[in-house]
């Protein structure tokens, strides 16, 4: 399976690189997503996750409604092309500790993909394969 199919349905949201932490955070918690891409002027310049809210907001004592993504954001994030595939994302995202990765296509934020996201596909895919695998064990032959 490739990104796009994972993501096509996806509604992904995004923050302006001016906006506030606590702004930022708000929508998150609201769409219980851990991870927003930034953008300036269109353009993906930065991811603010979690962990950038841990690490350079809240160890470091930062004021979230003061404090701008600009300041506090991953700039220049990897990015994965939506037609990628889910094993090379996967891979990605082992190799370098991401959860979540955005996805581009000719400069372009078109969607974010998330390590959940590629978990529960995952499991959705097995879940099928164990249901066709018990239909099969317990069906009887036409006589």
């Amino acid at each position: 399976m490739r990104v796009c199919d994972l993501i096509k349905s996806q509604e992904t949201f995004d923050a302006e690189m001016g906006q506030t932490v606590l702004e930022t955070v708000r929508v998150m918690v609201e769409q219980n997503i851990g991870a927003v891409p930034v953008l300036h002027k269109g353009k993906l310049v930065g991811i603010f996750s979690e962990r950038d809210l841990m690490k350079r907001v809240v160890a470091e004592g930062r004021n979230p409604r003061s404090t701008c993504l600009a300041e506090v954001m991953t700039h220049d994030p990897l990015t994965i092309g939506m037609n990628e595939d889910l094993a090379q994302c996967m891979a990605l995202m082992r190799l370098h500790g991401f959860r979540h990765l955005p996805v581009c296509h000719e400069g372009l934020l078109i969607g974010i993909v998330s390590l959940r996201d590629i978990l529960l596909h995952d499991l959705n895919e097995k879940d099928d394969e164990v249901r066709m695998m018990r239909a099969y064990m317990y069906s009887t032959p036409d006589a």
